[in-house]
């Protein structure tokens, strides 16, 4: 069992009755994944509201609520699923609100530092930009692979540890009041997510090559 299955059984055990509650009162998967969503797009509104008025605690507030949409993201899928409401249209709406949520919190926090004015925030704001393109890229690549019936999980920088390390660092600047744990967190996503965008595709290349041998 790796790290990222021992996680999920503890969040599990922690969220259970509350899946019961809701299935009680009859909440759809759907309706949970636009709640995520929602609790995404606010932390984006607390991320640019800090980049008007350069506020470190602002962002710190922004990361907690990323933090608490993230739990939504996992809680629709465990809803579906102890429901038996999985559906087609459930995996394309859950998928798409996903990129929509992290391109619109990155958004914000590339913002920030495109306001600071400074030397360290143009560049911050590149490599923010560079964190975007990398979280879109590791799903486009997953997607496209999977659309080819391969299945392709590999990597460091999936969605989880990616939100993880936006809402840490994001509250880490916010209680700290430096900036430099929000920068290296986008750093750590820029890097790591484009290697694992790369990873899925050299993953998949020998996968195509082994089937193509038999």
């Amino acid at each position: 069992m790796n790290y990222r299955d021992f996680l999920q059984k503890v969040i599990y055990v922690i969220i259970n009755p509350i899946i019961k509650a809701m299935i009680r009162l009859h909440i759809t998967p759907n309706i949970v994944t636009f709640i995520g969503f929602i609790g995404n797009i606010v932390a984006a509104g607390f991320f640019i509201e800090a980049a008007l008025t350069q506020s470190l605690e602002l962002l710190g507030w922004g990361g907690l609520i990323i933090l608490a949409a993230g739990l939504f993201d996992m809680m629709d899928g465990r809803l579906a699923r102890m429901s038996g409401k999985s559906s087609l249209f459930g995996a394309l709406w859950d998928s798409t609100l996903d990129r929509y949520s992290e391109l619109v919190s990155l958004f914000g926090i590339c913002l920030y530092f495109l306001r600071m004015q400074d030397e360290m925030g143009f560049w911050m704001g590149i490599v923010t930009f560079a964190a975007m393109i990398g979280s879109v890229m590791v799903s486009y690549v997953r997607a496209r692979a999977e659309g080819l019936d391969i299945e392709c999980k590999v990597g460091l920088m999936q969605r989880p540890e990616r939100v993880v390390v936006t809402a840490v660092t994001a509250m880490l600047t916010g209680c700290m009041a430096d900036i430099w744990w929000l920068a290296g967190g986008m750093i750590l996503i820029a890097v790591l997510a484009n290697i694992t965008a790369f990873w899925r595709i050299a993953h998949c290349y020998i996968v195509m090559n082994k089937k193509e041998a038999e």
